[in-house]
């Protein structure tokens, strides 16, 4: 099981026009907003990093106002792990527990998840937190990328994870989020 002490919450370029095409992009970006809320109480930190934003745009604005406190990573590999800045960062947290969300499913979340699983941190998949444009793409990166040894966890199940007990000012904070 994870805790708030040892896990950071990555998000994958969920950014511009892409983040609207995607399959049940709504449902997407609202579980991604549930985690960075509920990360933001429990004290989890949040990298987020962004692919080609001059071409591709920036992180969609709910996301961004959300963490308007954090810096993107930017980034032309389609692995977060290729660029330098994000490892280093990540290496700093000296947590080993990552929660993995964001776009596309296929190709910069698989990348990423194989090479981060590569460097031996635990990669948690959030499945309903994850996509690409075509659902068959999305359903193939999750299979593979749980076939490469990541755990596949929903948004709810991560937060409750992390929680662990129902009571206290946290759990009332977080009831508020889940029931959204």
């Amino acid at each position: 099981m994870i805790s708030s002490q040892d896990t950071v919450l990555l998000i994958i370029d969920v950014q511009g026009k892409l983040a609207q095409i995607v399959y049940e992009s709504a449902a997407v970006e609202q579980n991604i907003s549930k985690l960075v809320r509920a990360a933001k109480i429990l004290g989890v930190p949040v990298l987020y990093t962004e692919q080609y934003p001059k071409g591709l745009g920036h992180t969609v604005a709910p996301l961004e106002t959300l963490l308007a406190e954090e810096e993107p990573f930017e980034k032309i590999a389609f692995s977060c792990c290729a660029d330098e800045g994000f490892m280093e960062a990540l290496r700093k947290l000296k947590r080993n527990e990552v929660l993995v969300t964001g776009m596309e499913t296929h190709v910069c979340v698989y990348q990423t998840a194989n090479e981060l699983i590569d460097y031996g941190y635990n990669v948690h998949l959030i499945t309903d937190a994850v996509s690409s444009r075509m659902k068959e793409n999305r359903d193939l990166g999750i299979h593979c990328i749980e076939k490469a040894g990541a755990f596949l966890k929903s948004t709810e199940m991560v937060i409750f994870e992390l929680l662990r007990v129902a009571e206290g000012d946290a759990f009332k904070a977080i009831a508020k989020i889940i029931k959204e």
